[in-house]
């Protein structure tokens, strides 16, 4: 759990940053690859993050303005990367204008269940965590190079002139 507005602060500028990478990495041909088709498309994954943001800390009593949970999924992966963008900055905002480090112990009802605001912080990044992985192996399947989050991508190893560890 996220003690201080800063710490979660500092730590979402990389999580962040890190979808938005993946998502600017997004093909509009991309967008179709699936695993199955009863799973999520890339495309779907990468629109539910972007729609999570907004209906995820919108329950916390956060106000501001994102990408509505039934708002269909773009055409273009450009529509996409440009509402994570956006949304984010707006939550962002939120945060630092609505919010003081003694909310991050208040309660709050989600999905049924109480959690503290630092918890919802905690499991909003671990949901974003989760679908990126999602998300990289089947840019990997599109045939996209995937970007580095925690560490040189197998691509980014080849340019340092090495070749990724195999474990």
């Amino acid at each position: 759990m996220f003690k201080t507005i800063e710490e979660f602060l500092n730590h979402w500028e990389h999580e962040s940053g890190s979808t938005q990478k993946i998502l600017n990495t997004l093909t509009d041909e991309s967008l179709a690859q699936e695993v199955s088709p009863e799973d999520r498309t890339l495309g779907r994954i990468a629109w539910h993050i972007v729609q999570t943001l907004h209906e995820m800390m919108s329950q916390t009593g956060l106000e501001f303005t994102g990408t509505p949970e039934d708002a269909p999924v773009p055409e273009t992966a450009a529509e996409i990367a440009d509402a994570y963008r956006s949304t984010n900055e707006a939550m962002v905002s939120a945060i630092k204008t609505q919010w003081t480090d003694e909310i991050l112990g208040e309660m709050r009802d989600m999905y049924g269940e109480q959690w503290s605001v630092g918890t919802v912080l905690g499991i909003l990044t671990a949901h974003e965590t989760h679908h990126r992985g999602q998300m990289t192996v089947l840019m990997r399947q599109a045939g996209l190079r995937v970007p580095g989050v925690y560490g040189p991508a197998r691509e980014e190893w080849a340019a340092f002139g090495g070749q990724a560890p195999v474990i």
